[in-house]
């Protein structure tokens, strides 16, 4: 059974008095386990994918199944929890609480889960551990380089253990050396058995994915090696 299972997915934009075909009869499956990288030009549907993907976006046609589960039926408060305990986001911008600490921007999957005070502590300096972090916890974003934020993204993003990590383009904002740095440290994740997709507009980036799918118009052109 695959981890993600895509049929014939549609999602339409309406801009003036046209319609944008964002994706169009698009089926994909992706096993557990699997390293992609999402390719193609700007307005490809690489971003339309990836937020349907990771349940911030609805189909307006065609099923999405994830473990087995259609997803796409769940009401807008199991679709959270969905999101919440079996996706990580990475995003290019880092998306971290500009007033929290690192600590607790790492921390913040768990509190919205209900994990007890103890507990939080102890997964939140492991985490900040892993990721060369523990002497940054009380640090601010504004204070941390930017590989530093990017670093407490992928702590916060895969706190919850989850399935599935949906990197975008997650070394945009980062010069080469700290972007291979954050490949790196995606890439053992997926060792360790997280599924990865990745959208990238480079193709040395994506060359290193063990699979590539690549959007034009709303469609996949090309899947494979």
């Amino acid at each position: 059974m695959s981890l993600i299972e895509l049929s014939a997915i549609e999602r339409v934009f309406t801009l003036g008095d046209s319609e944008v075909h964002a994706l169009h009869a698009l089926d994909l499956a992706i096993a557990a386990g699997e390293y992609v990288a999402i390719m193609g030009p700007s307005g490809s549907g690489k971003s339309t994918l990836l937020n349907l993907l990771g349940l911030l976006d609805r189909p307006d046609a065609g099923r999405y199944r994830l473990e087995g589960r259609d997803v796409t039926t769940l009401s807008a408060d199991e679709q959270a929890r969905v999101r919440r305990e079996r996706i990580g986001f990475v995003f290019q911008s880092f998306h971290l609480v500009p007033r929290l600490t690192a600590a607790e921007n790492v921390a913040l999957p768990l509190m919205l889960a209900g994990v007890a005070p103890a507990e939080r502590a102890v997964r939140v300096a492991r985490a900040l551990a892993d990721f060369g972090l523990a002497d940054r916890a009380g640090h601010r974003p504004d204070q941390l380089s930017g590989g530093q934020r990017q670093r407490v993204a992928i702590a916060r993003a895969t706190i919850m253990r989850p399935a599935v990590i949906l990197a975008d383009e997650p070394t945009g904002n980062l010069d080469r050396a700290t972007g291979e740095e954050v490949v790196r440290l995606l890439e053992a994740l997926n060792a360790g058995g997280v599924t990865l997709l990745m959208v990238t507009h480079d193709a040395a980036l994506g060359a290193r994915a063990r699979r590539r799918v690549v959007m034009q118009d709303g469609r996949k052109i090309a899947d494979g090696a």
